[in-house]
């Protein structure tokens, strides 16, 4: 595959073509903002960013899991579980990985256009490039744990080992 430099928005994203990135350009598909309705849970959420908000309240409030269900967009999602955060919602762990992972492959196994991307992605290293998120991606200073990105390639090797 080519060296392609992509255009952003946001110049501290990287564009040197090394690394597949999705946040907000041709592998966007891979983040959880992008709109691929996801079923889970018994229930068809607009996004796997709404599933993974709402999981965070589930068992918990039911009134903000249906918030977050019936949110506009993906980033509406988010802040109504960042307002609610102190009352029910859990700081990031293990936990949150495997239901992130568990969301990734509905969202992959229902959506050919996501599987056909990842194939593209070849072995590359795939990043959550936001400079905001040192957890689900690399962060400001690209040392963040990158678990999306984690998740991504492992789903990714697991399609390639069976063929």
């Amino acid at each position: 595959m080519e060296n392609v430099r992509y255009q952003n928005r946001d110049s501290r994203l990287e564009t040197s073509g090394k690394i597949v990135g999705f946040y907000e350009r041709e592998f966007y598909c891979f983040s959880n903002f992008s709109s691929f309705a996801v079923k889970w849970k018994g229930k068809i959420w607009p996004t796997s960013e709404h599933a993974y908000q709402a999981s965070r309240f589930m068992g918990k409030n039911p009134k903000i899991v249906e918030k977050i269900f019936k949110a506009k967009s993906a980033d509406e999602a988010y802040k109504i579980a960042i307002k609610h955060f102190a009352k029910d919602m859990t700081k990031y762990g293990e936990k949150d990985v495997k239901i992130m992972e568990n969301i990734v492959r509905h969202k992959l196994k229902q959506n050919p256009y996501v599987r056909h991307k990842l194939i593209q992605t070849g072995k590359r290293l795939i990043v959550e490039d936001s400079p905001k998120d040192n957890f689900w991606g690399w962060g400001l200073k690209r040392n963040g744990r990158n678990e999306l990105g984690k998740i991504w390639m492992k789903i990714r090797d697991e399609i390639n080992n069976k063929h």
